[in-house]
């Protein structure tokens, strides 16, 4: 990574966004990478929409505001595309992952992006098939792996299962484990 990183989420909550963006930056913390990672709070409730930020730097990070032009746009909740300029400052280069199980360029099409690199993946899919609940971070996080590349998706799993053993119970956390996988090997992108 030869820049600083800076990855925008937005979810409703109770979808996992602000877990997302924490382990998101745990996982890099444990490589060496300077990291930041915060929520932004109001009057959130479940179901509210939400914001989460990540910075990721091998230089220390200086910066201590919001992310207002975001290298990478996550979107947990599709419904937002329609609800929020979820795009707003996203860098001409930028990157947008969204849970769907549409296609890249359906979403691309949709939003009239022309520059930006369009991912997704259907998480809320594979959290529903692996986890047998609606946690659509967790495979997220691994589609996040494979797009910025930096860390190996071994890392993300590893990480996983060192923060939930004893916390989750043992069939739960593979679950999450297979969750994470699948996110990585199913993201598509244009």
């Amino acid at each position: 990574m030869e820049k600083l990183i800076e990855v925008r989420w937005h979810g409703r909550g109770g979808q996992g966004a602000k877990t997302g963006a924490q382990i998101l930056a745990e996982v890099f913390f444990e490589k060496g990478y300077y990291i930041q990672a915060f929520p932004e709070y109001g009057a959130e409730r479940s179901g509210a929409p939400m914001k989460a930020f990540n910075r990721l730097s091998k230089d220390e990070i200086l910066l201590h505001c919001q992310v207002e032009n975001p290298d990478i746009v996550v979107v947990v909740d599709p419904t937002l595309l329609t609800a929020i300029n979820v795009v707003e400052g996203l860098k001409e280069d930028g990157v947008l992952l969204v849970n769907t199980p549409n296609s890249p360029k359906e979403i691309k099409q949709k939003l009239g992006l022309k520059t930006q690199k369009v991912y997704t993946v259907d998480a809320t899919k594979i959290a529903l098939e692996e986890m047998k609940a609606n946690f659509p971070n967790t495979p997220i996080l691994g589609a996040l792996a494979r797009i910025i590349g930096e860390i190996p998706i071994e890392s993300f799993e590893e990480h996983f299962k060192s923060k939930f053993e004893g916390k989750l119970t043992p069939d739960k956390v593979e679950a999450n484990l297979r969750a994470i996988r699948r996110g990585y090997e199913e993201v598509r992108g244009e």
